[in-house]
């Protein structure tokens, strides 16, 4: 369907939507970097909604629009500015360890099964004990974080069928923004050599310099290291395990070929990627494929689509994990490239070797796992397998 789409209406209007459907590689960037697109998809949504109905999801509306993703310059460089300092390469080596201490651990819990729900037991447990071990979230919260993300998640993704998702995305920002605004007191009277309490003081930093977080900003930049930190490295490990499963000659390549590590984890992003599309909105009027795009229309910028763009990927649909070079948008582009790629590329190049290599003949459980309903994010819901013996 894209592949048509690219040849045939690659800036195609849907009714359904009632947005535009960018599908070729080069307009996926333009989108996603065009000085003529805003990234605030949040106040044009709340503006639209009926009186009633902005009442029920005020909250939803206000932590959610202060999310960095969510904002333009100049409130996202500044608000970039404080948080890339969660990932750089010194933050990253320093967490490396906790990273590879996680795997082995799940793994030897997988060990005790000859059956297993992957997704359940190993690629959501994995980068959200990371992010929360980062915030300095206790680990037994995992099943309510889990449930207020999920719920989140719905609105996040543009779920097309669950009635009470705004209701229930409400209700899972609440319940954490709650949650954070006491594990922040607690960080101002014990700081603690985690993510978290550098957040807290740079809020508390009126010299900084772009500026302070606000108390709500802080909340909300904890929300979103939580539901990004895990969502899609989760889906990025399962879809790529998904992958290796359909494709046995490249899995024995790469359990066998260490090496290959690094470009199987790009082929992965690329090929299936956790990020089926971002959204933007017209911020001004202008052309786009020759389609006249009006301020206020909303776009959805299928990244899925753009990496099996044939203009910039040879044989698009071949999976080869030796791809080189492998220029994917699955990270976004631009002035919005994804804060947390470093942290899920490294999950992937420690956890997604040591499961395959301990697991070389696990197949999949079920004809075809089910997928999430969303246009924003790529996964499956479970993933039931065989484990097989262990090697």
């Amino acid at each position: 369907l894209f592949a048509r789409l690219r040849a045939e209406d690659p800036v195609h209007w849907s009714p359904m939507f009632k947005g535009w459907i960018v599908t070729r590689y080069a307009d996926v960037q333009a989108v996603l970097n065009g000085p003529q697109m805003s990234a605030d998809r949040i106040t044009p949504f709340y503006n639209a909604l009926p009186g009633q109905m902005q009442e029920r999801v005020k909250e939803l509306v206000r932590l959610l629009g202060l999310w960095l993703v969510f904002r333009d310059p100049p409130d996202h460089t500044r608000l970039r500015g404080v948080m890339q300092k969660a990932f750089t390469p010194k933050a990253m080596a320093a967490i490396r360890p906790n990273i590879e201490q996680i795997v082995d651990l799940l793994l030897d819990n997988l060990a005790k099964k000859d059956e297993a729900d992957i997704v359940a037991e190993f690629t959501t447990p994995l980068p959200a004990y990371v992010i929360m071990d980062m915030l300095g979230v206790p680990r037994d919260m995992l099943a309510p974080m889990k449930a207020w993300s999920d719920d989140i998640r719905l609105f996040i993704g543009t779920a097309r069928g669950v009635p009470d998702k705004y209701e229930r995305a409400e209700h899972g920002l609440r319940e954490m923004a709650t949650w954070f605004r006491k594990l922040i007191e607690e960080r101002r009277a014990e700081p603690r050599d985690d993510v978290l309490t550098a957040l807290v003081q740079a809020r508390d930093d009126s010299t900084a310099e772009k500026g302070p977080l606000s108390d709500d900003e802080l909340v909300s930049a904890c929300i979103l290291f939580l539901f990004g930190g895990h969502e899609t490295t989760t889906n990025l490990l399962g879809n790529a395990s998904l992958m290796l499963m359909r494709y046995p000659d490249e899995k024995r390549r790469f359990v066998a070929d260490p090496a290959l590590t690094a470009t199987a984890v790009e082929e992965f992003l690329r090929f299936d990627g956790p990020s089926f599309s971002q959204v933007r909105v017209v911020a001004a009027d202008h052309e786009l494929g020759g389609r006249a795009l009006s301020r206020g229309d909303r776009i959805f910028a299928i990244q899925n689509s753009a990496n099996r763009d044939d203009a910039e990927f040879a044989d698009p649909d071949r999976f080869d994990i030796a791809r080189s070079p492998n220029r994917h948008v699955t990270f976004g582009y631009g002035l919005h490239f994804c804060l947390g790629a470093p942290l899920a590329r490294m999950e992937a190049n420690i956890a997604l070797p040591r499961l395959h290599q301990r697991y070389p003949q696990m197949q999949l459980g079920v004809d075809q796992p089910i997928w999430l309903d969303s246009m924003v994010m790529r996964g499956t819901t479970a993933l039931p397998v065989r484990l097989g013996k262990k090697a």
